[in-house]
């Protein structure tokens, strides 16, 4: 599935004001973030998702985020700064191959994976680990762009997760995605 990393450029288009037209972060990760999780945001960019969940999760929560771009992580930072959420937000710049998240371990309680499992070079083992971070009953939300992951890769990804032990509990209509809530059982 991998063959490029969403330029930086992009980044900003991805957390521009107009984009809550056709996906409202409250519609899309509202109902699942709650006061004092500790949610995981993966491949989080500029922090379209990231600045609303640290509101979300409210001052005793928190929001891990990861991506493998640092000039990604530093606009993450100023938009927190600014919404006056960054004292809830740690960012991670991880390598492509390995999330360096070990330490969350069965801690998590919501991962978000927008638009990024498609960047993955083994997008199996992050479907793995992802759920080794989750605690029992945690959800994980991923989401794709019908336009770059055909209907067959996104069933990859459902196969995938149901191998780890995720089971599909939802598929929201999320605009111009595929889309699916998983929740850990075991």
């Amino acid at each position: 599935m991998a063959d490029h990393i969403c330029p930086v450029w992009v980044g900003y288009l991805l957390a521009s004001p107009v984009r809550r037209i056709f996906q409202s972060p409250d519609k899309i990760v509202g109902p699942h973030v709650k006061k004092g999780m500790t949610v995981l945001d993966m491949g989080c960019a500029m922090g379209f998702f990231s600045v609303p969940m640290a509101t979300m999760v409210g001052a005793d929560g928190r929001i891990v985020c990861v991506d493998v771009q640092e000039k990604m992580l530093e606009s993450l930072l100023k938009r927190a700064a600014k919404a006056g959420v960054d004292d809830r937000i740690e960012v991670l710049n991880c390598a492509k191959s390995e999330t360096g998240l070990d330490y969350l371990r069965g801690e998590v309680d919501f991962v978000l994976a927008f638009a990024m499992v498609h960047e993955v070079d083994e997008p199996e083992t992050l479907i793995r680990q992802l759920h080794s971070l989750l605690k029992k009953g945690g959800h994980l939300l991923v989401a794709e762009p019908r336009g770059h992951v055909s209907s067959e890769e996104f069933d990859d990804t459902l196969r995938w997760s149901a191998k780890a032990g995720l089971t599909t509990v939802d598929r929201p209509a999320i605009g111009r995605s595929h889309a699916a809530l998983l929740k850990k059982t075991d």
